[in-house]
């Protein structure tokens, strides 16, 4: 199965979020990704969702939204910007420290806080970055992982 970033400008409506999501769940389709923010015009907000599926589910998904009252359009993003932005509390031991800081270093992560018995990193990233970082990481112990779920903007 292919995934597919849809980009979905809304008006800032209270509910609106709810009818999107229900519209798609509704039929089957499982959302891989959810990330909502106002745009640069407050009455609106811009939802980007990732999907899973053939082409064909894809648009038939894009026309099913297209018909939601409080949507202004609905774009299958094809060349894109995508990142992704992640928090998460790794277990370590003093010995173990040093492997993490050099990893968190190497993908130019940050260590926010620190405590006795774990550290908490930040990175922000390619979806495929965030995934291999946290592929590396697992070895020590991820003892927490929040994920903001991917934004993305068309290219010019």
């Amino acid at each position: 199965m292919k995934q597919f970033v849809l980009s979905i400008q809304v008006a800032n409506n209270i509910g609106v979020l709810t009818r999107v999501t229900s519209l798609v769940s509704r039929r089957g389709y499982n959302i891989k990704s959810l990330n909502v923010g106002e745009t640069e015009e407050n009455s609106f907000s811009r939802i980007t969702m990732v999907v899973e599926g053939d082409e064909r589910t894809a648009h038939q998904i894009v026309n099913q939204l297209n018909k939601l009252y409080d949507v202004s359009f609905v774009r299958i993003l094809e060349d894109a910007v995508c990142r992704e932005h992640i928090l998460m509390r790794v277990g370590t031991t003093p010995e173990d420290r040093q492997g993490i800081i050099e990893i968190t270093n190497l993908f130019k992560a940050k260590a926010v806080d620190i405590g006795e018995a774990s550290m908490m990193l930040e990175l922000t990233g390619s979806p495929v970055k965030i995934d291999k970082f946290i592929s590396l990481l697992k070895p020590f112990g991820i003892i927490k992982i929040v994920r903001t779920g991917i934004s993305a903007l068309e290219r010019d």
